[in-house]
């Protein structure tokens, strides 16, 4: 799928300032082409993101899930359940990531009551593959209360940053910075940096994907904007994706 100008981006990005999450730098405008969605274009019409919105495809991917001990790809939701997807890393300084992974276990909890479990997937991308080894990420789905053993939930977790890097740039259009604690001006990194204090800057975004691998929503400035998404909103559009009353 044609990606939207990264550069492009990361220069409206750098508008947000560094503090752990950039929150929302870009707007999820109207698309045309949404005949294959379930729920009617966004209301707003805002900037022109880098990641796919309404109406557009999902790119493709193919990323380990270092817990289940397999590999998650677009072609396992595609003509079989809808999915949604968010990224964070678990060291995030304010709060910004637990809300979005809280939005994704409210939706778990919701499938589990009325009976849809195995019709959605429910995807966390980190990109601090890092500090996330696959014991701090059991540890945390432990703490926040995540059913890994219910087969919905997939943290997806590159091998090394590089790797996450560009799947979050040239794959999800994410807008993304490394912050490192000595010079937080300075974005570029080196191969062999260490397991320091460092940060980033990323959007907070919660992508909803139909089964045909279609976006039908791109919440961006999902936690902490003025057009923070409720979780009791996810859980509503992905029911009415889904089709369960």
């Amino acid at each position: 799928m044609n990606r939207r100008s990264y550069i492009g981006a990361l220069g409206a990005a750098g508008a947000a300032g560094l503090s752990g999450c950039l929150g929302d730098s870009f707007g999820n405008p109207l698309s045309s082409g949404d005949s294959d969605t379930v729920l009617d274009p966004p209301e707003q019409a805002r900037g022109d993101p880098s990641y796919p919105i309404h109406g557009e495809e999902f790119s493709s991917f193919s990323i380990p899930d270092p817990i289940a001990e397999t590999t998650v790809s677009l072609d396992d939701f595609v003509g079989e359940r809808p999915f949604v997807m968010t990224y964070f890393f678990t060291s995030c300084p304010d709060g910004a990531c637990p809300a979005l992974l809280l939005r994704l276990r409210r939706l778990q909890e919701d499938a589990v009551e009325h009976g849809y479990s195995d019709d959605v997937g429910l995807l966390a991308f980190t990109f601090d593959p890092e500090r996330d080894t696959p014991d701090l990420l059991r540890e945390y789905a432990t703490e926040r209360s995540i059913d890994y053993e219910a087969d919905n939930w997939h943290f997806l977790r590159p091998d090394t940053y590089d790797e996450a890097e560009t799947l979050a740039s040239d794959t999800f259009g994410l807008a993304l910075r490394r912050v490192d604690e000595d010079d937080d001006h300075d974005l570029d990194h080196d191969d062999d940096h260490d397991h320091g204090e460092y940060t980033f800057g990323h959007n907070n975004l919660i992508t909803l994907v139909n089964e045909n691998g279609i976006v039908e929503r791109a919440y961006d400035g999902a936690v902490q904007s003025d057009r923070a998404v409720s979780p009791e909103t996810v859980v509503e559009e992905m029911r009415m994706i889904i089709g369960v009353e």
